[in-house]
């Protein structure tokens, strides 16, 4: 089983000029932690998560060191520190050495890099395009399809693009969906906005040709959460 068979492909992402308010509302709307910045084209050119949006002028949270630290401070230091807390875009507070794995990485690879670096999610990339992002939970997700049905072959992997797309299809906003395909078993994970689209997502799996079984953990909103899920 390697990176891409378990890894989220719909990714949200933000494009170089994105502002911070914009990217502040992004993470918020799809209850995520980092965002990564991605150029026309899909290269991946840098990740904004909550910690580089912490010290801002906006929410005086910005740093103030003593007057005796900051004469230990190069000038470039300050300079960073004051284009992270000022700078208005994403090109402006984005880390720009993101730890990334290819698509044929091992889950134990994976699994390594999250835990060396003590990150929550890792960006896949393929020929220095974003393909998708693995999360903790996308490992387990696919400790547990493994342990059903064995590592994926060619014709889970077939499985598993008919229903990304018939996901596209019915209208269903798959941001914080996982799926998993394993020995012809379809392991559906995740939220969406509203119980259409729950439906609609059970359908789309289950109407594959090929399909064994569908193990579907699907949860919708409750109506009250709906509004802060991005549309589309």
């Amino acid at each position: 089983m390697r990176a891409r068979d378990i890894m989220t492909t719909r990714v949200i992402t933000v494009d170089p000029d994105a502002t911070v308010e914009e990217i502040a509302k992004r993470l918020i709307e799809n209850r995520i932690s980092a965002v990564p910045v991605v150029e026309a084209g899909g290269r991946l050119v840098g990740l904004v998560s909550e910690g580089d949006l912490m010290r801002r002028t906006e929410t005086e949270t910005e740093r103030h060191p003593s007057w005796w630290l900051s004469l230990f401070l190069l000038p470039e230091q300050t300079a960073v520190e004051y284009v992270k807390a000022h700078g208005r875009h994403a090109k402006d507070v984005m880390s720009r050495q993101v730890i990334s794995v290819a698509e044929d990485a091992s889950l134990e690879e994976v699994a390594g890099v999250l835990e060396e670096h003590r990150i929550k999610r890792v960006p896949v990339i393929n020929n220095g395009k974003l393909a998708g992002i693995v999360s903790r939970a996308n490992l387990l997700h696919g400790l547990v399809a493994r342990s059903a049905g064995g590592d994926p072959s060619v014709d889970d992997r077939k499985l598993r693009a008919s229903i990304e797309e018939n996901l596209s299809k019915a209208g269903v906003r798959a941001q914080l969906l996982n799926i998993v395909v394993s020995g012809g078993v379809i392991h559906l994970w995740g939220v969406v906005a509203t119980g259409a689209e729950q439906a609609a997502a059970r359908v789309a799996a289950e109407s594959i040709p090929g399909v064994r079984e569908v193990r579907f953990n699907v949860e919708a909103l409750p109506p009250y959460m709906r509004p802060f899920m991005r549309a589309g």
